[in-house]
């Protein structure tokens, strides 16, 4: 199963006022891993930094000013992403602005009904408690001190962590009973036996006979005196003379 971690960072709060993106990360997992595989890149904005979102991610309008524009990245970015979901906190925050890059250059928006809000999940897990990246990293111990400001890549990193969390750990579903499950399901694409089939394959498997476990004489007349010295008229011996 693949999915795509992503983050964005921006020069302000709402595209339909001229903000942009500036930042764009991805990263890659499969089932809930991270393999290493990743999308990164710096946007130029054509446009100022205000001092508020610098502040935020410390990406400067000088930084900026020799970097790719959206529509130089945008191929290279929907290649990596392909049809994956895409797991995002915040999501409606990061597809709004991605969507209003796609539409300047023509192209589709990103569905929502890939979206996976690691906000909204934390929010239902946890009600009423603090559901910033930070606040869930410290929930889950997650280590921040790779993080002084926000950058895209580095939150996807931290974010694929607490979305692992979130789904409860590093080992969500027993890797057998999913193996089994993706089996039966490959079975019943491909296969026309009966829906007893694997009913039928069970019954069918030749049962072992039981080992003996007797114990050794040695080991039966040294519980004996055990009994002897330790217990009177021991009930397992008032069974045996029924």
């Amino acid at each position: 199963m693949r999915e795509i971690v992503l983050d964005t960072e921006t020069t302000g709060l709402d595209p339909l006022h001229g903000d942009r993106v500036v930042e764009i990360a991805a990263l890659e997992l499969r089932n809930h891993m991270p393999t290493g595989a990743h999308f990164h890149c710096y946007l130029n904005p054509e446009r100022d930094m205000p001092q508020e979102a610098y502040a935020v991610h410390g990406l400067s309008e000088s930084f900026l000013s020799d970097k790719p524009l959206f529509a130089a990245e945008a191929d290279n970015f929907l290649n990596f992403i392909d049809d994956s979901p895409l797991i995002i906190h915040n999501g409606a925050f990061d597809m709004k602005f991605l969507n209003a890059e796609l539409s300047r250059i023509k192209r589709p928006g990103l569905s929502y009904d890939r979206l996976i809000d690691t906000l909204l999940m934390a929010r239902k897990r946890f009600p009423g408690a603090p559901a910033s990246l930070d606040a869930l990293c410290r929930r889950f111990g997650v280590d921040l001190s790779v993080r002084t400001l926000h950058g895209a890549l580095v939150d996807c990193q931290l974010l694929s962590a607490v979305y692992l969390e979130l789904i409860g750990g590093r080992q969500p579903g027993l890797t057998l009973a999913m193996d089994v499950a993706a089996s039966a399901k490959s079975s019943s694409a491909t296969s026309t036996a009966p829906a007893d089939t694997a009913a039928i394959a069970v019954e069918n498997v030749e049962i072992r006979p039981m080992r003996p476990h007797a114990a050794p004489p040695e080991e039966l007349a040294a519980h004996r005196a055990f009994v002897e010295k330790a217990l009177k008229n021991p009930i397992w011996r008032q069974l045996q003379t029924e």
